[in-house]
């Protein structure tokens, strides 16, 4: 599945983006610029606006002020070269889907819901479900596999869809270190090729030592660039308002 990517100008720019829940802000003029071909991370407190931030940005809230492109258009322009992989995925609670059932989804953008999948779309969902290790889950119902095997098919959807842009909302929880490590080294190789990754993520130890770029928010964007620069103990004790366990490699 490896294909040459053109690297726009940014992943992903927001530019003073503010978005409300029931009235109350969440983000408050958000200005961040994620450049392509990186594995970038979200991070910040419980409440910091990490999730919001992704949605605002793929227009999944409905009170949304500022300016946002994604591979440097707007979402209408680019909605099918865009993955998105939530926190809790609503394919295993609303009908009974198998595994490669949920993988075959990634083809309908470029396929429409009402077309047969050609020969080439069975090629692309098989060889997604095995760059991530779930060939052998192929007839399973989604709702019978743990959360890493879950999460795992979920992220093949994503790359049999192709999208130069993937966003992944916290994609390792319930996953084992083993699990994380492995999708890891899959987000790693796709940003590798030119594609841009970026997820919403809680450890920062992890972070530090596999990501390319973070962006710390508390509401507001703390810091943004390169995570060594990004997770220091005066930037750590702005977003949690006391400083986490040493990071020190």
């Amino acid at each position: 599945m490896t294909t040459t990517v053109v690297k726009p100008a940014s992943a992903l720019r927001l530019h003073e983006v503010s978005a409300s829940y029931g009235g109350r802000t969440v983000l408050d003029g958000v200005s961040v610029e994620i450049p392509p071909a990186t594995l970038s991370a979200v991070v910040g407190p419980n409440g910091a606006g990490k999730s919001t931030m992704v949605k605002a940005a793929l227009g999944l809230v409905p009170s949304v002020r500022g300016h946002v492109t994604l591979l440097g258009e707007p979402l209408r322009r680019v909605r099918r070269r865009v993955a998105y992989v939530p926190q809790q995925d609503s394919v295993a609670q609303d009908f009974p889907i198998t595994a490669v059932q949920v993988v075959e989804m990634g083809r309908y953008p470029h396929r429409g819901w009402l077309r047969r999948l050609t020969r080439e779309d069975d090629e692309l969902v098989a060889a997604a479900m095995e760059q991530v290790n779930v060939s052998d889950l192929a007839e399973s119902p989604i709702d019978e596999l743990s959360g890493g095997q879950r999460q795992r098919v979920f992220l093949a959807r994503a790359l049999a869809q192709g999208a130069d842009l993937i966003i992944l909302d916290e994609p390792f929880t319930a996953v084992d270190a083993r699990t994380e490590s492995a999708l890891l080294e899959v987000l790693t190789s796709l940003c590798e090729e030119g594609r841009s990754v970026i997820a919403v993520h809680h450890d920062l130890r992890t972070v530090l030592d596999r990501f390319d770029h973070a962006v710390l928010l508390a509401g507001t964007v703390i810091a943004e660039g390169a995570p060594e620069q990004v997770l220091t103990a005066e930037h750590l004790e702005r977003a949690y308002g006391m400083a986490p366990l040493a990071l020190n490699r």
